[in-house]
């Protein structure tokens, strides 16, 4: 039985050792979406550092329709934060590269042009990165490699979109925020007419083995048995010397 108390009270302990050992007195720094993850992530460290230790970056791509979500997120938290609109790197980079990127390398670009951002904010303001991906969308690769899906360290990537949920009410954020239905912010789409299931499904399945349907039983092994890499370390060559 999942007890969002405990768990929130031991992973705010967990991120408290992590930078104990690993950045005593840094700055938590993490990419405000606006969504859940990012909401639950950030409120996880005021709490174990406090707020003056946050920093949040919002980083729309020109016009981005629930930037007011993101700015709440903030505001309720009370941290430090900075807009970085990267409209500009994006479009740079787009024009640099001589030949029409495919639209899958324009999906990725974007959280690679975020994540080269927030590691930038992070080394000049005395800064460890946050990851905020959930264990449901790492289980089916619903990240971006060397995007959202990296950081420096990570509190929710063993907990199900159901758990971080549950642990954001335990955390008093507001209604909208933990609630608010995750879209990819590229199509229009949200996130499981994209997957092809509900999350609700996919945490059961993770949680417990159980889906009643068989085809998506099968996609989500499919997903997951193709995007492990992700979350492995990048291999490399022993020349057993």
């Amino acid at each position: 039985m999942f007890n969002a108390e405990i768990v929130k009270n031991d992973c705010v302990k967990w991120i408290r050792d992590f930078f104990d050992k690993n950045g005593k007195g840094c700055n938590a720094v993490v990419g405000i979406s606006g969504g859940k993850d990012s909401s639950v992530v950030a409120a996880l460290c005021v709490e174990a550092l406090g707020k003056d230790r946050v920093i949040g970056v919002l980083m729309p791509n020109g016009e981005q329709h629930d930037i007011d979500m993101a700015q709440l997120l903030v505001d309720t938290l009370g941290i430090k934060h900075f807009v970085v609109n990267i409209k500009d790197a994006m479009d740079c980079i787009v024009d640099a590269i001589p030949f029409e990127l495919n639209a899958l390398s324009m999906t990725n670009l974007a959280p690679r042009v975020r994540m080269a951002t927030l590691y930038a904010v992070s080394q000049s303001n005395n800064g460890r990165v946050a990851n905020t991906c959930n264990l449901s969308e790492d289980w089916v690769g619903y990240s971006t490699r060397y995007g959202d899906s990296v950081g420096d360290f990570s509190p929710c990537s063993n907990l199900t979109v159901r758990e971080v949920k549950e642990i954001g009410r335990i955390l008093g954020l507001p209604d909208v925020l933990v609630d608010k239905v995750p879209i990819d912010g590229l199509c229009g789409k949200t996130d499981e007419d994209n997957l092809g299931f509900t999350y609700d499904e996919l945490d059961r399945y993770i949680r417990e083995g159980i889906i009643e349907d068989e085809d998506k039983k099968q996609r989500i092994d499919r997903m997951h048995k193709m995007n492990l890499f992700k979350l492995q370390l990048m291999p490399s060559f022993d020349p057993k010397l």
